[in-house]
């Protein structure tokens, strides 16, 4: 199994477990500590990943940080731990204090679920008040999967990863507030583009009527580019298919028989479930389910190859959701009742999206 795998894996236990974790020890040794072993780390040797580093600030003598990843005998990652449901903004003073006393260049501030990665861009050995990469392992992207590997013990290149620090900050700030501007554009987002189609003056009532009219076209635009390159992305995947294979007489006898499928309210309440999730990404029109004996099928657009989840509902007397990995591959999981897929959300959305960017 590659590391991708594996830290998807990791993410559906994180999910599972954060609502049980009640304390800061209880997320440190159920979830954080796990992710540092997944990146190769032997989180149980005090020579490598050292609790409690004492890192003294000034005259307070036996400041410690939770943990330091030593190299050679030397810290180069702080990691400061908190429970899963403690927001981190307040936290990043009490890292920056540690991190200007001992010779590491990164420090991590994590909760378990968001992970941020701080170095000193700005200033030398003064750490930057933003984080350079930041992730929220429930919701990572392949592009930000490609980024943690960089930290794993067995690739780690401390010189290599300031050089392309300071460009990861920076994109992530301009994705950020481009994302920002598109949800709530200000009045300098519609100025520029006022400035370029409209040639009256731009009075704070016109600035008002235009905001939502950018907001909606670039939205649009998106959308239809989104859309574009799905539907080409399509178009030659059945091209493919059509060229390599024809309906053999099972698949016809199979199709034939399929009339005789009936579609339960428990798989209708579910399917809609599923609709309701996707509805904040997609025109719940696309999202459209196919019926089969042993499965219903939620699909994207209708494309059996763009399958977001099946269920399970007749089998041996247990119900299972099934989600596809990036391969495709089906990952079954054991509901107790429909109302259980509502804590694949984010699975769900992921694979959606991975449809969407295709």
């Amino acid at each position: 199994m590659d590391f991708n795998e594996q830290l998807k894996q990791f993410a559906n236990r994180v999910e599972s477990l954060k609502d049980t974790l009640q304390t800061e020890e209880a997320t440190k040794t159920s979830i954080i500590m796990p992710f540092f072993q997944l990146l190769g780390y032997d989180v149980f040797n005090p020579n490598e990943f050292v609790p409690e580093y004492v890192a003294d600030v000034g005259i307070k003598k036996g400041e410690k940080v939770d943990y330091a990843i030593l190299i050679d005998g030397t810290p180069i990652i702080l990691i400061e731990a908190k429970w899963i449901g403690e927001p981190l903004e307040r936290h990043d003073s009490q890292l920056f204090r540690y991190f200007g006393t001992t010779k590491a260049k990164f420090a991590i501030l994590t909760n378990g679920l968001i992970y941020r990665f701080f170095t000193d861009l700005e200033e030398p050995n003064k750490m930057d008040e933003r984080p350079f990469f930041e992730f929220n392992i429930s919701d990572i992207r392949d592009a930000q999967i490609a980024e943690l590997k960089r930290f794993q013990k067995a690739s780690l290149n401390v010189s290599e990863i300031l050089d392309i620090a300071s460009d990861l900050k920076y994109s992530n700030e301009i994705k950020k507030l481009f994302s920002n501007q598109l949800q709530s554009p200000d009045d300098d987002f519609v100025k520029y583009f006022l400035s370029r189609v409209y040639g009256k003056r731009q009075t704070q009532a016109v600035i008002d009527r235009f905001r939502d009219i950018i907001k909606k076209t670039l939205a649009n635009y998106i959308n239809e580019l989104m859309s574009d390159k799905i539907k080409n992305a399509l178009e030659t995947n059945e091209e493919l298919e059509d060229s390599k294979t024809q309906p053999s007489a099972e698949a016809k006898q199979t199709n034939q028989s399929e009339k005789n499928i009936e579609t339960t309210e428990e798989e209708l309440e579910a399917y809609f479930i599923v609709k309701n999730i996707l509805a904040d990404y997609v025109d719940i029109k696309d999202i459209i389910y196919k019926d089969n004996y042993s499965y219903m099928c939620i699909t994207y657009k209708g494309m059996v190859t763009r399958w977001i989840c099946r269920f399970y509902f007749n089998y041996d007397s247990k119900k299972f959701i099934a989600i596809p990995d990036e391969s495709k591959k089906e990952i079954r999981f054991e509901i107790q009742d429909i109302y259980e897929i509502n804590k694949f959300k984010d699975q769900l959305v992921e694979v959606l999206k991975r449809y969407i960017k295709a």
